[in-house]
């Protein structure tokens, strides 16, 4: 199986450590990976995104041109990424910060109040974890576990940010996953 994903929003919000930490974790999964990030002019608070390919096949290039898969967490994001998107493709969609409807018909958008779930849990920089948990419920890409395991490889320095970035990844899991049994 082949997963092309686009991860997408202002400098700041972690879009590239998603990116990496979903990298990671196919790597984990013994799958082929490829990360690619693209930055705004601006650095931080200008727009930011990344592209990540897991699949058990080639590589090839590591450009995503039509998204299976897409983190869209700010309305700019929406707006250049919402037409690219595969049919039948799955976009998690920051509601805390994108009021905008999805036009498109042919892809499954999931609207999750992404800063809202990070505030309940303490700290608005979980966010990225949140998405995460939520692009996972959405497209099973990686197991969950393979990702808090990339994540407590990548932050092994800091152990005490496991408990606190598990319990967001696993709201933004379980937010989807009470989305999609109610479609």
């Amino acid at each position: 199986m082949r997963h092309e994903i686009v991860m997408s929003g202002f400098g700041g919000q972690g879009v590239m450590v998603m990116g990496q930490l979903l990298t990671y974790a196919g790597m984990l999964e013994n799958k082929n990976v490829s990360w690619m990030p693209s930055y705004g002019p601006e650095m931080r608070g200008g727009t930011a995104n990344c592209s990540v390919i897991i699949t058990d096949g080639s590589v090839g290039a590591p450009i995503v041109t039509k998204p299976a898969a897409a983190v869209i967490m700010n309305l700019p994001s929406l707006d250049k990424f919402e037409s690219a998107m595969a049919v039948d493709g799955a976009m998690i969609i920051n509601s805390s910060l994108v009021s905008k409807e999805v036009e498109r018909q042919d892809i499954k958008s999931y609207l999750v109040p992404i800063n809202e779930i990070a505030n309940e849990l303490g700290n608005i920089k979980m966010i990225n974890m949140v998405a995460l948990g939520a692009l996972l419920a959405a497209t099973a890409v990686v197991a969950k576990e393979s990702l808090m395991d990339a994540f407590a490889k990548k932050f092994a320095a800091k152990p005490g940010m496991i408990p606190a970035n598990q319990a967001a990844l696993t709201k933004g899991y379980d937010y989807v996953m009470q989305l999609k049994t109610k479609q």
